[in-house]
């Protein structure tokens, strides 16, 4: 790989000790399915929460990077039940790729290596909801509002075309969809480490009434 991504990997050749998130995308993948399935069923592990602190201070190895709302009800690090630097979390109102987000999404992969990235939205999702109303109904939006709800609008319109019966749960499903695809195309950096296995891009919507995440 060249530029940035190279670094990242190059840890797990030759006699240097692999970093604790060097797994398969595939295996980064069923631990979050783990956790989210005992965190569903208040299954939580137990954990010292001042282990691993002096360790952690030094660096960081997270196993998945995820792109949220920034919905107070979805917190990713109780979701999928892990603990400190496990999780590499980026957050905004309708979890859409832009370019902030995005460049936080590219360290996270060039430079800490991380081999999964999951879009997650969930239902209920407040900044869909005034996507649609604008869409809609016209609705005008105070302050930077229409920024966001410009970036949503294209995986929200899509879903909305097919005149869904649950506009929306559909829309919800299909701003994820799309932001997954942005993540894929938008990025040189994340969609060559996809291109050579190293990474992968899934999508999920997490429901607030069960706590589990359906995974799309």
């Amino acid at each position: 790989m060249s530029g940035l991504i190279a670094p990242a990997y190059a840890q797990s050749g030759g006699d240097t000790p692999a970093a604790p998130n060097d797994i398969s995308p595939d295996e980064a993948l069923q631990r979050l399915k783990d956790g989210n399935v005992r965190y569903a069923a208040n299954n939580l592990n137990e954990r010292d929460f001042s282990a691993g602190r002096a360790a952690r201070a030094q660096s960081q190895h997270p196993f998945a990077g995820i792109l949220s709302c920034a919905d107070s009800r979805v917190a990713p690090e109780l979701a999928f039940d892990q603990g400190p630097g496990e999780l590499f979390v980026v957050r905004d109102a309708g979890n859409a790729v832009d370019t902030n987000g995005l460049a936080s999404i590219e360290f996270g992969v060039a430079v800490l290596g991380i081999p999964l990235l999951l879009v997650l939205g969930h239902s209920s999702c407040g900044a869909i909801s005034a996507t649609i109303d604008v869409i809609e109904n016209g609705t005008e939006l105070p302050g930077s509002l229409p920024a966001l709800i410009n970036h949503l609008k294209p995986g929200v319109e899509r879903a909305l075309a097919e005149k869904p019966a649950d506009p929306m749960k559909a829309a919800t499903i299909e701003n994820v969809r799309y932001n997954v695809e942005q993540l894929k195309s938008e990025s040189p950096i994340v969609s060559e480490a996809v291109a050579s296995g190293k990474v992968m891009v899934v999508g999920g919507v997490y429901e607030l009434s069960t706590g589990k995440v359906e995974w799309l």
